[in-house]
Parts: C-alpha cells; structure tokens; sequence
C-alpha cells in the first residue's frame, strides 16, 4: 500500500485540460471531415446493436450530435474536446494515485498534447472515448491494488463493460494485465472473489455486443482478419515506433522512467502487473498483427506513472526545471503542428504533415471530389441520369457523396466496404453506374463496359487515398444486382 494520495493539483491540471480543449476548439473545422466521420455519419443513420466493423457507440454518437447539433463537422466533433479533457485529468489521477503531486499530476495531464491523443480528440473515431475508458479501468485497477479496495474491481468490470460498445480492445488490458498478475504478483488477487464479481460484471453489461456477435457470425472478427491480411505487414513494422512517436521523444524517458519504477520500487509492487502487460501486450499485437495504435492507453497510463519519479528528479534543483519545461514545450509544439490542421490547407500539402498523420490528409479535398464526380454525372444525357447510381470502392468516397452530393442533386450512393453493403444492393432501375474507384471495375465482370471520365484530384498536391482515383461510367451489367452485389462486399 502506498502513502496517503497527496491532493489533486486542480488549477494546473484544468489548465492543461482546458488548454487541449481550446486547441481542439480553435481548429475543429479548420479543414473537413475525416473520411472515417463520413462513414460514421452514414452508418450512424441506421441504428443497430452493432455493425460488421465495430460495436455502436462511436457511430450513434455522432448520429445524436448530428441530431442535436447539426450536420455540420463541428457538431460532430464536439465529443472530443469532452473526452480528451477528461483523458487530461484521468492521467493526472493516475500520477496521484502513485504519490504524485502538483508537478507530477500536470507533466501527467499534458500526455493529452502528444500525437495520438491529439488525433483522435480532433477527429470523431472510436479511439478518444476508448482512451477514457482504459485509462479509468487502469485508474480502477491501481485503487483496488494500491489502496487495498477491492471493490474498485467491480467498477473496473463495468467500466470494461460498457467499454465494450466503442470497442473490443479492452478485452487487450484485461487478458495482458491477468498474465501480469500471474508473472509478477501478486497471485493471489487472480483469487479474489472481488476480481472475478467485476469481470461477471463485465460479461453481463458487455452481453448483448456478444450476443450480437453470435448471432452474425462473429462479423468482427472477420473484420480483424481481413486488417491483418490487408494491412498487417505494416502494422507489425511499424509497431515500436510508433510507440515512441507518439509521445514524442522528450517524453520517452518519462514513459520509460514509468516502467523502470513499477519494476523497482518496493511499494509499488502490488501493481507491477501493469509493467510486464505492456510488453505481453505488444507481443500479442505482433502475433495477431493488430494496429499499433491498439496499445495506447497502457502506454499513457505508464507515462502518467513516470511523472512520478520525473518529479522527484526535479527536486534536485539546478536547471532541471528549465530543461524539462523546454523539453514539454517543444515536444507538445511538435505534437500540435502534426497532429492538428493548424497549417493553411493551400500549404500543408508542401510540408512532411501529411505523410506523419495520414488524418491530417484525409480531411482534404472531399467538396473538390464530389464536384469532379458531380461533372462526370452532369454530362450524361437526361435520359440516362434518371437510372443512374453512384457506386464507390470506399467509405470515404461514399460518405463524402452521401454528405455533399444531395445538395447538388446526385443520386443515391453505394458502397461495397464494411457495413455500407448491407445498405445496398442498388434498384434494379439503375442501369447506368457512376463508379468512383482506385482498382479496375473489370475484374469484377459486372458490367459490359467502363469507361474512364475524369480522376479526382484535390488541387492541394496532398496523397490521400482518393488522390487519383478514377470516375468511370459503366452501363450494360451482366446480371441482377441480387446477383452481382456479393462481388462487391470488402472487408478494410
């Protein structure tokens, strides 16, 4: 057990929090959606239990923040600011809860203003609310340990449980921090009949995301599947680092100094556990080629944990102080300029941005798309125009159709990626297809020709993966789309 908890540093740690939510704030719309807010934004649409890629939280938020606030990018995105903001005090309670004070709490908080958190609080995607919910489990987990109470165990099951809904993945802490338990102790919590009532606890909540997955066939996991196939390679590759640039490098040691002093020090043995999840955790991504993005929230809680000793290093005076206050302001100087659109749109496309944080690309260009397939669609004669759909290779293209196109007068659009195509198959009416796509429709053999009419361009020299793609027309299809749709379903 550890000394009593010093008090929580409100003023600094609200200052951190309030600071990310400004950031946040000021460039909330700066550029566009992002193509995964576009996805959401349609499949938002038609509430279910839970969707072939994932469970329902993230996509029936944005639905009721389209509902309460608009249709707009900045509606959408006001979660966000909510989550990151908590992430900052939640990091902050995890340095307290191992002894840390004012200093260490606030050096803790500011893990908000690197990379990754940056990311997804400014963009609307399932891993800003999965960052809260890990960090309250962990934070659940250190009191039950640390403080001997043991029924923070059951709010550790229920947070997990409803963690569920945004995302498996925190089945990825429970499983890694069980085998810490059981490789550096202490055994006898996997005892505890505390231990076991919140993972009850996490079954039972968490139950109808299973049953849902039960009943269609574990869809999720053939998702996971197909991640590893198509992009598996380079998840493995770039893995560590990843890691380490996502905390950017002033901030590794205090990430590092965190696993060394859970490794060592006497009275923090009783969570040790979480030292040895994070490497078990690693492995295991490597062996089922998950994302690397999957560890993040064991990796900002051992950051807040090393806030602890950085702060006790400061007590040694001199100019340590000054040295690592100009190491948090460049780091987190970094982490904005690459994380955030804070550069002007006509700009970024001649800078290393895009190439660090693929999100910062895929906000670009989306009205300048639609506009071009709008051209293409124009040209057809009347005649045609009146049987005439959009069919896309992804997500992107087609929640940017969704979004702008109607406005313009196109027509419905349609998907073959993840849950959109089981809002299709288009009407048998349609006899003239506007396909937008980077891959050659023929291989398909579903209709009896295509032809080329324009490729996207954003006219902001950013690599996206819409840049270059092609807009065909393609008429004379060789079967029903009853029949044809199946060839279009993809998993990516």
């Amino acid at each position: 057990m550890t000394e009593e908890r010093p008090i929580l540093a409100w003023r600094p740690v609200s200052a951190v929090a309030g600071l990310t939510g400004l950031l946040l704030l000021l460039t909330i719309d700066r550029y566009d959606y992002h193509r995964d807010e576009l996805y959401f934004r349609m499949v938002g649409a038609h509430p279910k239990w839970g969707y072939v890629d994932q469970p329902p939280f993230t996509p029936l938020m944005v639905r009721g923040c389209i509902e309460l606030f608009g249709d707009t990018v900045w509606a959408i995105r006001i979660p966000g600011l909510f989550f990151l903001a908590g992430a900052a005090f939640l990091l902050a309670l995890i340095a307290r809860e191992l002894g840390g004070r004012a200093v260490a709490q606030t050096l803790a908080a500011a893990g908000t203003l690197t990379t990754f958190p940056l990311v997804a609080g400014h963009i609307t995607i399932t891993a800003a609310p999965d960052l809260v919910m890990w960090l309250l489990v962990i934070l659940c987990l250190l009191r039950a340990l640390l403080r001997d109470r043991p029924r923070y165990f059951l709010l550790a099951g229920l947070v997990a449980g409803i963690a569920l809904y945004n995302k498996h993945l925190v089945i990825l802490l429970l499983l890694t921090f069980a085998a810490g338990l059981l490789i550096a102790g202490p055994r006898r919590v996997l005892a505890s009949k505390w231990l076991w009532a919140g993972a009850a606890i996490a079954v039972v909540v968490g139950l109808p995301n299973l049953l849902y997955q039960i009943a269609n066939d574990f869809p999720q996991v053939h998702m996971a599947n197909a991640l590893a196939e198509n992009k598996g390679d380079d998840a493995r590759i770039t893995l560590l680092p990843l890691q380490l640039l996502w905390l950017g490098p002033f901030f590794v040691p205090i990430w590092g100094a965190g696993i060394v002093a859970l490794l060592r020090r006497p009275e923090w043995r009783a969570v040790r556990a979480f030292a040895v999840a994070y490497p078990l955790m690693l492995l295991l991504l490597f062996v089922i080629a998950g994302q690397p993005y999957y560890s993040f929230g064991l990796l900002a809680a051992l950051f807040a944990i090393g806030a602890v000793p950085a702060e006790r290093w400061l007590a040694g005076g001199g100019s340590r102080r000054w040295l690592l206050g100009a190491a948090v302001i460049v780091n987190c100087g970094v982490a904005i300029v690459s994380s955030l659109p804070v550069l002007p749109i006509d700009v970024v496309g001649r800078t290393p941005v895009p190439a660090m944080n693929q999100g910062i690309a895929d906000e670009i260009g989306w009205p300048r798309y639609v506009a071009q397939v709008k051209a293409v669609y124009d040209a057809l004669p009347p005649g045609d125009q009146a049987h005439t759909v959009l069919l896309t290779g992804n997500y992107g293209e087609a929640g940017a159709l969704d979004r702008y196109g109607a406005p313009l007068g196109l027509p419905a659009v349609y998907s073959g990626q993840n849950e959109l195509w089981y809002l299709g198959p288009p009407p048998e009416s349609a006899t003239v297809v506007v396909l937008v796509s980077q891959s050659d429709p023929a291989r398909r053999g579903a209709f009896g020709s295509c032809v080329e009419k324009a490729r996207l361009d954003n006219g902001y020299g950013v690599d996206n993966e819409e840049q270059t793609a092609r807009v065909y027309v393609c008429r004379d299809r060789t079967g029903t789309w009853t029949e044809l749709w199946p060839r279009f379903q993809h998993f990516d």
